[in-house]
């Protein structure tokens, strides 16, 4: 991962209009209007496997079939954590208020707290891969710069040593962490409507409880809950990290303009329309860093009006397939852990 350091005296000034010209292209083009037909097909096909998910929990009953319905509800349960995310950007609809109805309602099938993950998204996008700012790399189990790994101590310092290995297995208590820490953001009082998202959590946890011990016995519940929670969570860590790990990092006194801060930073999947699919439209980093609020079926449009524009002013453009993509973020966490793989002076 290269570090961006700041701009040195008399090098090149920020290039605001840069961003300026391609927003007109952008918007002549129609790619920020809204694409409600496109929203509500999802929104009813994802409740639509949902609902089929539940249909097969309850048809299988005790059986250990039942650990497939796991996994088919970690698939749809990210599906819904996609759309929320979209809406957490004002995708869906022009008006906030419609999309935090959308956003709240795809939080209490998540598990997820709706207005906690949009803050702390929110500062990612503003800084996105910042050593200081981005809470995406700030991760307690994980270092994303020698200076990160150098100073994690105890069972932290033992991870980051190995990270590259301990990745996969470590993504599997990701939608865990998430929930434990939209708890945690609750219980503070950290979000705007602490009551409003208690209850949903809550029904979310009690719904989930005890619709599994009350259909499957213990050892099967135990086990369900496993695969599906391990699941969702290695799905959900494999979408964004392509994003940004293994990308430059920023750090304090860099000055880029949001133009380069966003493109140089964010790497793009490609691999056509499943792709898109499975990854829920985060394969257009680049695009989504650019214009957060862009509905995700235009992205792919962008894309090519972005690269066009990215190559004419020589700002390097990352893209590549997902095997590159999470072979590159291994080896960069490879290579930050490095310094602590080597022998005691």
């Amino acid at each position: 991962m290269t570090v961006l350091t700041p701009a040195a005296p008399g090098s090149s000034p920020r290039r605001g209009s840069d961003f300026a010209e391609l927003a007109r292209q952008i918007k002549q083009a129609g790619l920020l209007r809204r694409r409600y037909g496109y929203y509500a097909v999802k929104i009813t096909a994802n409740v639509a496997l949902l609902a089929a998910a539940i249909g097969m929990f309850v048809v299988l009953r005790d059986s250990w079939w039942q650990l497939l319905t796991a996994v088919v509800f970690a698939v749809v349960f990210t599906q819904f954590a996609y759309l929320g995310h979209d809406a957490g950007h004002r995708q869906v609809f022009a008006p906030r208020r419609a999309n935090d109805v959308v956003g709240y309602a795809h939080a209490a099938v998540t598990g997820i707290s709706y207005r906690w993950w949009v803050s702390k998204h929110n500062r990612h996008h503003a800084n996105p891969n910042h050593e200081d700012d981005d809470p995406d790399i700030n991760i307690p189990a994980l270092a994303f710069t020698v200076d990160q790994a150098l100073a994690k101590r105890g069972v932290r310092r033992m991870v980051a040593k190995h990270q590259a290995y301990l990745f996969f297995p470590l993504l599997q208590f990701e939608a865990i962490m998430l929930r434990v820490s939209s708890l945690k953001a609750v219980l503070r009082r950290e979000v705007k409507r602490p009551l409003l998202e208690g209850s949903l959590l809550s029904a979310h946890i009690i719904g989930y409880l005890a619709a599994v011990f009350l259909v499957l016995p213990p050892l099967k519940a135990v086990l369900f809950i496993v695969v599906h929670q391990a699941v969702m969570g290695i799905y959900l860590g494999c979408s964004f990290a392509p994003n940004h790990k293994g990308m430059p990092v920023l750090t304090g006194g860099e000055e880029l303009d949001y133009l380069r801060k966003q493109v140089l930073t964010s790497r793009n999947v490609t691999g056509g329309r499943w792709v898109e699919v499975l990854l829920g439209g985060l394969n257009y980093q680049i695009e989504h860093h650019l214009f957060p609020s862009m509905p995700r079926p235009n992205l792919r449009h962008a894309q090519t009006l972005v690269y066009d524009f990215c190559v004419r002013r020589g700002i390097q453009y990352s893209q590549c397939g997902p095997l590159r993509s999470y072979a590159d973020v291994l080896r960069d966490l490879h290579r930050v852990g490095a310094p602590l793989r080597q022998p005691a002076g």
